[in-house]
């Protein structure tokens, strides 16, 4: 195998290193935020609804630590070859060496060198047998260091092969506990199915009737960007395209500075998972209904502090009729939204810094459960704000 097809592999190795204890972190912090609380202080749609989370990351763990135990196997393969070839290749190097130390001691000795040199016809040939004997002394002593250097690499390789077959056993027994504990999540979602079964159509509605209200919100939420992008135009004495900021000097700045920071912001909450992503998602319980989430929803504690990603201005603070409050934060032409707040620390036209508390979180006690609507928007245009929030 090439060293490039060796190079390629060991960077693919690395990057499912970090997938891996990714997703280990995220089990833990699922784990930790969603399974602490008894069950009973739950309703079974958010069980099911966070079983359901943690089977997918769960399985996105297998796959990993699959393919990640595949291309141990290959990597083993390729080195187990590579030793057979060392091994043969130092065994030449031993025999072409022990060969030449024999010869030499018979036919070269200091006695018979210096025969060798005053036997000659003339001083260029003389000259020229010295050089011989130099050069062979060079030759030997190279063979003997490319013995020692063999030597090594055959050491290292099998060192490496040793790391190798342990890394893949431990890979193999680790996918072996989370392919068991998948089975019992499994069992467990199956269980919980039966348990609602009766109460299916009630719930079915429910989710009709929510899909119905985040529609509603969604147009909200965008009408209040639309206004904000059209009074601060007006303001600046400016027009532009529908659904756009026209941008002073300093705007320029902050877009500039909240753009280069995509993948780096912090998180809004100290602790938290994307418990629901950005983009369609289908119900659970009822699988013809299928929901464009333009949020994701970050599962949090109980009360938690709700902290501004970025630098900027709050330019709204919007009270949902029998909803919670949600907060707008411009950063020039780009907003963060951070929805489903029970308490609200600013008010409009605060000037915030990145991770200073602006609100507590909203926990639904007959769900049992404290979840943070968030989304960014740039210009009028939503955005995945997951890929914009730094790994945890």
């Amino acid at each position: 195998m090439s060293c490039v097809s060796l190079f390629a592999q060991s960077d693919r190795q690395k990057e499912l290193e970090a997938q891996r204890q990714q997703k280990l972190r995220e089990i833990k912090q699922i784990n930790a935020l969603l399974f602490t609380k008894k069950k009973e202080e739950k309703s079974a749609i958010t069980l099911i609804e966070d079983i359901n989370y943690k089977v997918n990351v769960r399985k996105n763990l297998i796959r990993i630590t699959n393919e990640q135990a595949n291309l141990l196997t290959r990597e083993i393969n390729t080195n187990q070859q590579e030793i057979t070839s060392l091994r043969t290749q130092l065994q030449e190097l031993k025999d072409d060496y022990s060969a030449m130390v024999v010869k030499s001691y018979k036919s070269k000795s200091e006695q018979s060198k210096v025969m060798f040199l005053l036997s000659s016809s003339n001083f260029q040939q003389a000259y020229k047998r010295l050089q011989y004997i130099r050069q062979y002394r060079e030759y030997q002593k190279e063979q003997g260091e490319a013995i020692k250097t063999k030597t090594k690499e055959l050491q290292d390789l099998n060192i490496q092969l040793s790391k190798q077959k342990e890394n893949k056993k431990n890979l193999i027994e680790e996918n072996r506990i989370a392919k068991r504990e998948l089975e019992d999540e499994l069992k467990q979602r199956e269980v919980l199915m039966a348990s609602i079964k009766s109460d299916m159509g009630k719930f079915a509605s429910q989710i009709k009737q929510k899909k119905q209200e985040a529609d509603k919100l969604d147009k909200e939420i965008n009408r209040i960007i639309r206004e904000t992008i059209a009074a601060a135009n007006k303001k600046s004495g400016t027009t532009s395209s529908k659904g756009k900021f026209v941008l002073t000097p300093e705007a320029k700045l902050l877009s500039s500075n909240f753009e280069s920071n995509r993948g780096k912001l912090g998180w809004p909450v100290s602790r938290g998972v994307v418990k629901v992503k950005y983009g369609k998602q289908r119900s659970l319980v009822d699988n013809t209904v299928t929901q464009n989430y333009k949020s994701i929803y970050i599962a949090t504690e109980e009360r938690s502090d709700v902290k501004s990603v970025f630098s900027g201005e709050v330019s709204r603070i919007l009270v949902i009729k029998n909803g919670n409050p949600a907060v707008f934060i411009r950063h020039g032409i780009y907003f963060s939204v951070y929805m489903n707040l029970s308490q609200v620390n600013v008010k409009a036209g605060d000037k915030v810094v990145a991770g200073q508390v602006i609100g507590k979180v909203f926990t639904n006690k007959i769900k049992g459960e404290s979840l943070l609507g968030f989304r960014i928007y740039k210009n009028d245009q939503v955005m995945n704000p997951e890929p914009w929030l730094v790994k945890f």
